[in-house]
């Protein structure tokens, strides 16, 4: 063959030269076209039908595979026998002639010209090429991000992630890194990691027991009160033995503070905030998406496509409370069918009120201050807080927030009668100096995660999750 250039180059930007049709990338194509491209990536399955073989690569930065192509007329003996050995699971170098295959499946395919083994793959490989279920996906952590589903995942994973500093860097908010080692639990709920070293003294390190981190909430409101808008996105830690779909040991969170800013404040930014991360992960990863659509949950575009084009309802949590005992009343069976006020909302109620009662994401609002966190803003009436659940369809809650309280003289009276005062004393303090009306709320990133995929257990979005079971990993 001819002397040509040989272009590197990645499988996505293989891709995108030849679907965006733009002019710059149609030169470019000319350029790939008349030479030569160089890959590196692994084997996903090789078809050797005698003269020609087929395979499917995949270098890691693309959903979709490359269709390589090498064949005993076109290639040298010993490029045509070396690209036979390419076992799945390999790692390969490739060198070859891009070829426009727009009446094919694929876009294009790659013509070998020389390639060669980096790394190749034990016999007992066991990404085979079948359906896996998650279950043995989950014993195989390190190897599962090479199968389909986790490669979607973690697309996703990043895409989102990239979504959410994207909301909130072009909206002029902050991000700081809070702690992750802390005293208190700030929750109240006392479910935490206590953190030791080897002489298990608890206090033998920094003076006092501490713990991990349930939230950086507490923490980045400081920051909130001199940098006005700002927001933490990190990992945080719970001790709850709960063996569910939903509950992980680590898992990160994502906790905007602003100050000037009410409840009605609070709730404009959730809102836009949600309904751009979905429009942003659509419009990034729409081969992964349309994977979970045809493999997961069929209906989960048209949903998610509903969310981000509908404004978002409001209900109160009395109201809420109303429609659930009417709905009962008139023969809606519910697995908790005793509900008072002041009781919590199940997933099955949450998902009544959005899906049956408002038709679409929902807000409610002013829940009981005596099932809420001590930082939440006293309303006038005595009874409830300044605060707001975010329910949409499929999964009931998705976000948790609320106008925080600013009054020193309330809050410490909160404070006391909860007897959490000792160890927050600085959180009181911000109170005197300098501290306007100020909002904020939190979303599980996995859990949003979890509901824009559609998958439904928590162990199947997290690279190594963290569950109160023995850690292989």
């Amino acid at each position: 063959m001819e002397d040509k250039t040989v272009y590197d180059i990645l499988a996505a930007d293989l891709f995108e030269v030849i679907e965006c049709g733009c002019e710059e990338h149609k030169n470019d194509l000319e350029d790939l076209t008349k030479n030569l491209v160089h890959l590196c990536g692994w084997v996903r399955s090789n078809r050797d039908n005698g003269s020609v073989g087929f395979i499917d690569f995949n270098d890691g930065t693309s959903f979709r595979n490359i269709q390589i192509v090498y064949s005993s007329e076109q290639n040298e003996e010993n490029t045509y026998l070396e690209c036979k050995k390419m076992h799945r699971g390999a790692a390969i170098e490739l060198v070859g002639r891009l070829v426009l295959t727009p009446e094919n499946k694929q876009p294009f395919e790659i013509h070998v010209y020389d390639g060669k083994i980096l790394a190749d793959v034990a016999d007992d490989y066991p990404l085979q090429k079948k359906f896996h279920t998650v279950e043995f996906l989950r014993s195989i952590a390190h190897l599962r991000v090479r199968s389909n589903l986790s490669s979607a995942i973690f697309k996703v994973r990043n895409s989102l992630s990239m979504a959410i500093h994207s909301f909130f860097q072009m909206n002029r908010f902050m991000y700081v890194h809070t702690p992750l080692i802390t005293c208190n639990d700030a929750e109240g709920a006392g479910e935490t990691f206590s953190v030791v070293t080897k002489d298990k003294d608890p206090a033998a390190f920094f003076g006092r027991p501490v713990v991990l981190t349930v939230t950086g909430q507490l923490h980045v409101e400081a920051f909130a009160l001199a940098y006005r808008n700002v927001y933490t996105f990190g990992p945080t830690f719970r001790a709850e033995h709960s063996n569910t779909v939903r509950h992980a040991s680590e898992f990160w969170m994502i906790e905007p503070e602003m100050s000037f800013a009410d409840l009605n404040d609070n709730m404009n930014v959730i809102e836009n905030c949600i309904r751009y991360c979905i429009g942003y992960v659509l419009d990034d990863c729409k081969d992964e998406m349309a994977f979970f659509n045809e493999h997961i949950d069929h209906d989960l575009i048209k949903r998610l496509e509903h969310v981000r084009d509908t404004n978002f309802k409001h209900i109160t949590y009395t109201e809420a409370i109303k429609e659930i005992k009417k709905a009962i009343a008139s023969g809606v069976k519910f697995d908790n069918p005793n509900i008072e006020w002041g009781d919590g909302l199940q997933s099955e109620h949450e998902r009544y009120i959005t899906e049956k009662v408002m038709k679409g994401p929902t807000f409610v609002t002013n829940y009981p201050k005596t099932m809420t966190a001590f930082y939440m803003r006293q309303n006038d009436d005595g009874k409830t807080v300044a605060n707001c659940d975010l329910l949409v369809p499929y999964v009931g809650e998705l976000v948790g927030g609320s106008q925080r309280e600013e009054r020193y003289d309330v809050l410490k009276a909160r404070m006391e009668e909860l007897g959490n005062l000792s160890g927050l004393e600085w959180y009181l303090e911000l109170r005197k100096y300098g501290c306007p009306v100020h909002s904020g709320f939190g979303i599980g990133f996995d859990r949003f995660l979890m509901y824009l995929t559609g998958v439904n257990n928590i162990r199947d979005i997290q690279p190594f999750p963290r569950t109160s079971d023995p850690i292989k990993y």
